[in-house]
């Protein structure tokens, strides 16, 4: 391990000698118009806001394009307009039309036109990536979008709604990622064989934002370059360096050194451990986030719905956030985060498991007798929840394997429905309860060629037509006290039925350098601004 920190350490040296010019013998500290951080990033697929879904990856795009909606730094509470500068919704809620942002220009130099915006809507559509089903629930397909997201003149878009989704959950669907705005002629003429430009700008960006992409190596870096021109000006820091530092002792060391500016992924203990360091911050951020296990229901003993009951009682829920989660998680068991609107809060699980070992009998597994592997990621705090599971299954009978892997090999078997028990996380993709009940209760088509990956309930092979019209009555509904009787009754429903047991929420405990100022960090994980920050 310490060979490993002291090459970590050179390695950072050297990115802050190309960040920056040179001004003497290489020392600590990072240059001033730089930030570097330490991350684990190797949750990162590709950078294509059309694909991404992915935590880290969500980040970075969310700081290199503006979405046709967004939610700024100044105000994380209200939507506003990002590209669209305002919008006007018919009489009949079916049509959205949104007035262009004036003098918008991308990173390229190209003006930003509407043709821009209602290509980059039909594009995440026609290529029907993951997160495409963001916008499939407006009733749009690759045989339709063209007609329904129209571009009349070079300020005007005009969207129609071909379902009975309430325009207002369209509005919010647009702050998502794939409402990211992308140039169009620039992305075009990297086009292969009709493939939209997806293959360049998998490791590329054609965006309007704070920062471009500079640099992106899988598992290594990340370099992002301001952007001189955006519309809030240009941000105090020239470079925005993501380093992938997997191990949270090795983030620990080179915070403390001031090799870097801020470390993301320290344990608890490694921030008790601060404690005292008058150089380091430690900046504390409710998040949406959740951590769940998910059982896949095409399996014969995981189907069973005694079996998910019983899982649900054999989580050492308080042992956990008073141990290893301590400070960075609290226990949280429906579908939709505290804090926000439509919340249910209630919990209703607790570490049973004279109940769990009465479940599993009542499920025709009198002592367990059977054995299950367990997925999840390899970085903290994942494998300690996994292993405490696997001892909690073990004093019911149940045998369990344990397999660890990147996110970029994770989550590609668990879109593909080839999991058993999974430790995972989650996140909204865009503020509004809808978002998480589209993607843990709503399932219209539980056929493998559906192939509906951006929906966990299908990943888990959940269907459920009582759950479903729930699901699509909450979408519809406009009087807000109606939406939220249906999502606290959803939430309720979810935890009696469904295949998943939702267990903590994060709190986000990053460590800054203590001349680190305006970093900002909302609640969901594509609110992280790095325009604000200044040194």
């Amino acid at each position: 391990m310490r060979l490993k920190q002291l090459a970590l350490l050179a390695g950072f040296a050297f990115v802050a000698a190309q960040a920056g010019p040179a001004v003497g013998p290489v020392q600590a500290g990072t240059p001033d118009d730089t930030l570097i951080m330490a991350k684990n990033i190797d949750d990162i697929i590709v950078l294509d806001p059309a694909e991404v879904f992915e935590f880290t990856g969500g980040e970075v795009i969310a700081n290199i394009y503006d979405r046709v909606m967004m939610f700024e730094a100044e105000d994380l509470t209200t939507l506003v307009g990002g590209a669209a500068e305002s919008y006007t919704i018919s009489d009949d809620g079916k049509t959205i039309t949104l007035k262009l942002r004036p003098n918008q220009v991308f990173h390229s130099g190209n003006k930003m036109t509407a043709a821009d915006m209602a290509f980059s809507l039909r594009r995440v559509i026609k290529l029907n990536k993951t997160p495409a089903f963001i916008f499939t629930q407006f009733g749009w397909n690759a045989d339709n979008v063209d007609g329904l997201v129209t571009a009349p003149d070079d300020e005007t878009v005009v969207l129609k709604l071909n379902s009975d989704l309430s325009p207002a959950l369209a509005l919010n669907a647009l702050s998502a990622g794939v409402g990211a705005v992308i140039d169009m002629k620039l992305v075009m003429s990297h086009e292969v064989d009709g493939d939209l430009g997806y293959e360049w700008l998998k490791t590329h960006s054609a965006g309007s934002g704070p920062y471009s992409l500079k640099t992106y190596k899988a598992n290594e870096i990340v370099i992002l370059e301001a952007n001189p021109n955006y519309r809030h000006g240009e941000p105090a820091m020239k470079r925005i360096i993501l380093r992938h530092v997997p191990e949270a002792a090795a983030q620990r060391l080179l915070i403390e050194k001031g090799d870097v500016d801020m470390a993301r992924d320290l344990t608890p203990d490694l921030i008790k451990g601060l404690e005292g360091n008058v150089d380091v911050v430690i900046a504390n951020d409710p998040k949406a986030a959740l951590i769940y296990m998910a059982a896949n229901q095409a399996h014969p003993i995981l189907g069973n719905p005694k079996v998910n009951e019983a899982i649900r009682y054999i989580v050492d829920y308080e042992g956990m956030v008073n141990s290893f989660l301590a400070g960075q998680f609290k226990i949280h068991q429906a579908f939709w985060p505290s804090g926000l609107w439509a919340s249910y809060d209630e919990t209703p699980f607790s570490l049973d498991l004279d109940k769990a070992r009465a479940l599993l009998a009542e499920a025709g597994y009198p002592g367990g007798g059977f054995k299950i592997r367990i997925d999840t990621l390899t970085k903290s705090p994942y494998p300690e929840i996994a292993q405490s599971v696997q001892q909690s299954l073990s004093k019911i009978g149940v045998e369990s394997q344990i397999t660890l892997a990147e996110g970029k090999t994770l989550w590609p078997m668990y879109r593909a429905r080839k999991h058993e028990l999974i430790v995972a996380q989650w996140s909204p993709d865009y503020v509004d309860p809808h978002s998480n009940a589209d993607a843990f209760a709503h399932n219209p088509d539980n056929r493998l060629e559906a192939s509906l990956t951006g929906k966990v309930a299908w990943r888990t092979s959940f269907f459920n037509p009582e759950i479903n019209a729930m699901t699509e009555a909450g979408a519809s509904e406009a009087d807000p006290a109606k939406r939220l009787a249906i999502y606290l009754k959803l939430q309720k429903r979810m935890q009696e039925i469904g295949p998943f047991t939702i267990m903590f929420q994060k709190s986000e405990q990053t460590a800054l350098r203590n001349n680190v100022k305006g970093y900002v960090s909302g609640a969901n994980f594509d609110l992280v601004f790095y325009r604000t920050i200044t040194k």
